[in-house]
């Protein structure tokens, strides 16, 4: 399980198995028993969430959103994509 950031007691990650074929860019994420799933291409979007308030995901949204870049090179460089 590649961990991208953490920020703000959340942790950004892929898993090592993202199917087959493999999902788009995506991160999930997770605060304790908190978890959600973001797509990132094409767009940054909400996939998938469990146990996170709106105001958790429209904050972790905007990070995902600011680190877009970071979170596609990482994706790039673990997958050979």
């Amino acid at each position: 399980m590649p961990k991208v950031f953490e920020w703000n007691g959340y942790k950004f990650f892929f898993f090592s198995n993202e199917g087959k074929p493999r999902e788009p860019c995506h991160i999930h994420v997770r605060k304790g028993a908190s978890l959600a799933k973001f797509w990132v291409d094409p767009e940054v979007k909400l996939n998938s969430s469990w146990g996170m308030s709106p105001a958790e995901l429209n904050q972790v949204e905007k990070i995902i959103e600011e680190r877009a870049g970071l979170i596609r090179r990482k994706w790039n460089e673990y997958f050979g994509a």
